[in-house]
């Protein structure tokens, strides 16, 4: 019973990771209506840029989490203004075919800059072991997991009460309506570029701290596309709980299976849901008139 709670608490932090990226592409599809196929790259880059930030500067753990913050929304308001605003009333297919592009320039870029061989995060304290219930987790483990919650939270309230988050409600629900009303959409697609770009950086930040810094750190946001599935695309509450269930889900399919069944586990489980619900647990049915 202690190997499954063990499996179950671990998955927990993997998995409130992967909802961290998973809320990104969902922020981004509900202002933007593209799926952002550089999500994971922007993780990478930003916990690239913040392991420099800490070397040099040794910055402490909450100091670290908010320059992961800091850059990763920096990043996303260049991607945004840079490359996709140009993008503008272009199909969706170039538009998702340049977030395509801009993966692979991130990942080229962070090679050529930091090269290929990883390196260890460390940041003090993260890898104290903390015993609840006699289950034992690292810090770090316990933070990613309250920063999710923490993100839930301030994204319910942002969007539910705050008249940008109803701004951006708007602009998802009818861009063109949205625009007649006075709301500009640009400002709320460079909002959510600049929140999605956030999340990616805190989830990799914590990825880097928790498991280790290297290149592969972009298939963060191969990971955790099955959780903004899961939760409905326009769900972006639904998709940070759907990164926990991944997580857990992944965890005890490698604890109990064969390895290599856990690289696939998320993918079934969204073949298996969207054949029931095929907008997500969490994302509104539409019904369209023809």
């Amino acid at each position: 019973m202690s190997y499954f709670i063990e499996l179950v608490v671990s998955g927990l932090a993997i998995g409130a990771i992967y909802g961290l990226v998973a809320m990104g592409f969902a922020v981004i599809y509900k202002a933007t209506g593209i799926v952002n196929f550089a999500q994971g790259e922007m993780g990478m880059l930003t916990a690239y840029a913040s392991w420099s930030i800490a070397v040099t500067l040794g910055t402490g753990a909450v100091l670290t989490v908010l320059v992961a913050v800091v850059v990763g929304a920096l990043l996303g308001l260049i991607c945004e203004r840079l490359i996709m605003r140009p993008m503008l009333g272009e199909s969706v297919l170039s538009v998702v075919l340049v977030t395509v592009g801009l993966s692979v320039m991130l990942r080229s870029l962070v090679t050529l800059i930091w090269g290929a061989s990883p390196h260890k995060f460390a940041v003090a304290g993260a890898d104290t072991i903390v015993h609840l219930g006699g289950i034992g987790m690292r810090v770090s483990q316990i933070a990613v997991i309250a920063v999710l919650l923490l993100a839930l939270a301030g994204f319910w309230v942002f969007l539910s009460r705050s008249r940008f988050g109803v701004a951006m409600r708007a602009v998802a629900a009818d861009e063109k309506t949205a625009r007649l009303m006075g709301v500009s959409t640009a400002r709320v697609q460079a909002v959510a570029w600049a929140a999605a770009s956030g999340l990616a950086g805190l989830a990799g930040a914590f990825f880097a701290v928790i498991y280790g810094l290297a290149p592969t750190i972009f298939e963060l946001g191969l990971k955790a596309f099955p959780a903004t599935v899961l939760g409905g695309f326009d769900a972006i509450l639904g998709s940070g709980v759907s990164g926990l269930v991944i997580g857990v889900l992944e965890n005890l399919v490698g604890g109990y299976l064969p390895s290599t069944l856990k690289e696939i586990a998320g993918f079934v489980l969204i073949l298996v849901v969207l054949m029931v619900r095929p907008f997500g647990l969490f994302g509104e049915k539409r019904i369209e008139r023809v």
